[in-house]
Order: structure tokens, then C-alpha cells, then sequence
């Protein structure tokens, strides 16, 4: 199976859906699959048809991180800095996502863990289907962790609760991942596809220039003096109402009606 059918993708009304298409292996993170993941993400990023981004996996589970069974089987081992390329080349995806100025959601179903937990913490937002396993899982496998997930999930919960979820590794339902904020909705496992659509859908027909600005904004917070932020804010609140968004925004309210935005 190549990269380009392991990560299926579908552009819908400017949502483009990623789709991590192994499901006899529980989406299990493999060279191409990596591949076909950063190459999905630069497409959102540059695509000025993309307005906003929903991953998913096939087969009902989300990913469940590394494919350990292919890290188990010995191949010929590479060098060091080869590992260590490779690893950093495919990790590009978590940046992607959460720096690009365009909304990201998540849709976790069967089990989010490992590599594939740290993608979706890489997510803006994330919804989870009621009987959804997450976890970071690298203790176990005897690794410290990758694709972005520390920085995440520190960023995300602070970190005294990073260190419990990643030297513990404790198995969480849904529902304690919400109750943590790691998600960001819980909703019934019938409902997950529908739900996950139709929240990134409202992202995807929303004032786009204005979601990413927000998106800029928070992603600065997390690294920039106040000062900064200000600064930051000032610009693109001006920008923002620059914007044919915001005048359609401005418009709907004087005349008691639902916007609609053009993406410009």
C-alpha cells in the first residue's frame, strides 16, 4: 500500500478530511504513513481551498501510535543519525497542524496513543467517542516519546500532569481525558462521525481569516511576553477587520441574521 492510499484525503466545502487509512492495524504509524501525513498536512497549510482540517482514522480507532510489531520483527538496524532523520522528518506533522493557520479537529474513536495521541494533541480540538482509549503508552515500549506530544500535552495540563501521563501511562476513558481537558467534547461512538464532521464543517464555513488569527494568537501565548501578545493582537484584530468576514459579521448583526463568510 503506498503513502497516498494509507492517508486517504477528501475536500468538502473547504474541509479537508485526512484520513489514516490502516485499519488492520489500528492505523499504526508506519514510514509511509508518516509520509502521507506530512504530505496531507502541507496541503492543508498551502491550499487556499482548505479552510479548516478534520483527521481522522479508518476502521473506527483513531491511531494507536508506532507500529511496535514492525519494530519488533529486527530489521537491519540504520545508523543513529538516520533514525533520528527519519523520526524528525515524519514528526513535521504535529507542527504542521498546530501552527498553521487554518482549525484542526481530531476525531478519536477506538484508541488515540502514543505517536497517535501526540498528533492529536497537536490538534486544536479534539472529540472523543464515548468508549475511546487514550494514552501515552511510551513507558511501556520503552521509549521517552515523540511527535510533540511532552510539548502538548505540558502546554495543555501543565507539568506535574504531563510527568504522571507519561512516566505512569495510565489507560484513560473519555470521559477522564475530558474531565482533564484533554478533549474537548465526549459524545456517544454512534454519533462520532457526524459529531466530528459538523463541528470542523462550522470551522471550515466560519470567518476563516479571523480562526486562524485566534489560532496565531494562542500559539504566540504559549512562548511571547505580554508585550508581544499585545502587539500580536493588535495587528490581527486590525487585520481582521480589514476583512469581507468581518463587514458580512457586522452586517448579519444590524439586520438579526446568521452570517455567512466567504473566507475573505
Amino acid at each position: 500500500m503506498s503513502a497516498n492510499e494509507m492517508v486517504l484525503q477528501t475536500l468538502e466545502q473547504g474541509l479537508l478530511t485526512i484520513t489514516m487509512n490502516r485499519p488492520d492495524r489500528r492505523n499504526a504509524l508506519n514510514p509511509d504513513m508518516t509520509r502521507g501525513l506530512v504530505e496531507a498536512a502541507r496541503r492543508a497549510q498551502e491550499d487556499h481551498e482548505v479552510r479548516a482540517v478534520l483527521i481522522k482514522g479508518a476502521g473506527g480507532t483513531f491511531c494507536v501510535g508506532g507500529d511496535v510489531k514492525s519494530m519488533a520483527e529486527g530489521r537491519a538496524p540504520l545508523p543513529f543519525e538516520a533514525k533520528m532523520a527519519n523520526l524528525r522528518r515524519g514528526m513535521e506533522v504535529s507542527r504542521i497542524l498546530h501552527q498553521m493557520p487554518k482549525p484542526v479537529v481530531a476525531q478519536l474513536d477506538g484508541a488515540a496513543a502514543g505517536a497517535g495521541l501526540s498528533i492529536a494533541l497537536s490538534c486544536d480540538l479534539r472529540v472523543a467517542s464515548a468508549s475511546c482509549k487514550i494514552t501515552t503508552a511510551f513507558a511501556k515500549v520503552g521509549f521517552s516519546g515523540d511527535y510533540g506530544g511532552t510539548y502538548f500535552l505540558t502546554q495543555l495540563l501543565g507539568s506535574a500532569k504531563a510527568r504522571e501521563l507519561y512516566l505512569l501511562s495510565p489507560v484513560l476513558s473519555a470521559t477522564e481525558a475530558y474531565n482533564l481537558g484533554m478533549v474537548t467534547r465526549v459524545v456517544p461512538d454512534a454519533d462520532i462521525d457526524a459529531e466530528a464532521r459538523d463541528l470542523a464543517m462550522s470551522l471550515a464555513t466560519g470567518p476563516s481569516i479571523a480562526l486562524g488569527y485566534i489560532k496565531r494568537n494562542i500559539n504566540n501565548a504559549e512562548t511571547m511576553s505580554l508585550e508581544a501578545c499585545f502587539d500580536g493582537e493588535a495587528i490581527h484584530h486590525t487585520r481582521a477587520g480589514d476583512t469581507a468576514d468581518h463587514k458580512e459579521a457586522a452586517k448579519a448583526f444590524v439586520e438579526k441574521r446568521k452570517p455567512v463568510f466567504s473566507g475573505h
